[in-house]
């Protein structure tokens, strides 16, 4: 087996659930999530790549799903457009677990939108590396993670969240209440 081999084995066997997890923020469902975490893979060990170790393979597989998530959802298109989608409904408060409820709410994001959030809030990203990433302005990713803040703000329950919340605080005050 060659060394590539071995190291997506490794990959897989003890950064699957986390890669797994990660994916679900960006996409939501968790079958999705799966199917974004094994797109990653294979386009990042499609080509010959000098990955040195478990934690690079991890790092660039990490920063491959958000540009796959936005892709796939630009490919869903027109017919996605003219249906409409039940995770863009509100969902009621009443009924969001506190370990689901940013997972929900990101569903309610446009994909760059959701790209945006997870990359900043999650991968701790700045905006300009965000912008980088995505290949968009920065200004761009500010609007982005603007409009994402305000619509994810009253979804899990908070009143304010100030010029640039954390997410992580945004599930804590829903988690408290």
């Amino acid at each position: 087996m060659g060394d590539w081999q071995e190291l997506v084995e490794q990959l897989m066997r003890e950064r699957g659930r986390s890669l797994t997890a990660y994916a679900a923020m960006l996409v939501g469902r968790d079958g999705d999530a799966e199917d974004l975490l094994h797109d990653a893979v294979v386009k990042v060990f499609s080509r010959p790549r000098r990955l040195a170790d478990l934690d690079h393979a991890e790092a660039y597989v990490r920063r491959t799903m958000p540009t796959l998530a936005i892709d796939r959802a630009r490919r869903r298109g027109a017919a996605d457009r003219t249906r409409t989608r039940s995770f863009e409904r509100e969902p009621a408060p009443a009924d969001l677990d506190a370990g689901l409820d940013v997972r929900r709410a990101l569903r309610s994001l446009s994909p760059r939108e959701q790209a945006c959030v997870v990359m900043r809030y999650f991968d701790d990203l700045s905006v300009p590396q965000i912008a980088h990433e995505l290949g968009l302005a920065q200004g761009t990713v500010k609007r982005y993670l603007h409009d994402a803040t305000a619509r994810l703000a009253p979804m899990l329950g908070v009143e304010d969240p100030g010029p640039e919340p954390d997410v992580v605080d945004l599930v804590t005050t829903r988690r408290s209440r």
